[in-house]
């Protein structure tokens, strides 16, 4: 696996809400959604119209997202431009499937 030192910041994050922050405050719709793993900001990705994923980095500098989708466990880091389909003990940090589910809610 690649060496990223952004890794060391994970957090246990809940996402903020259960769909794009942005897309629900302007009733714009979303394509896939992704979450911070600093703050657990919510916004879609970068397939969607506004980007608002991407936005919340260039603002904040937060470095990882990972995806809300079901199914996908993948890790993306922004300063580094490095995809990590799995991370080694993120598992043990939040259980993505729980957070998925709560999305569902």
């Amino acid at each position: 696996m690649p060496s990223c030192p952004h890794l060391e910041q994970l957090r246990d994050v809940k996402p903020r809400t259960k769909g794009c922050e942005d897309c629900v405050k302007t009733g714009d719709l979303w394509n896939q959604l992704r979450v911070c793993l600093t703050c657990g900001y919510v916004g879609c990705c970068d397939d969607s119209r506004n980007q608002h994923a991407t936005k919340h980095f260039h603002q904040t500098q937060h470095p990882l997202i990972r995806s809300l989708e079901p199914g996908e466990h993948w890790v993306w880091c922004y300063p580094d431009k490095l995809y990590f389909e799995k991370v080694p003990g993120l598992g043990r940090r939040t259980p993505w499937s729980l957070l998925t589910g709560w999305l569902r809610r």
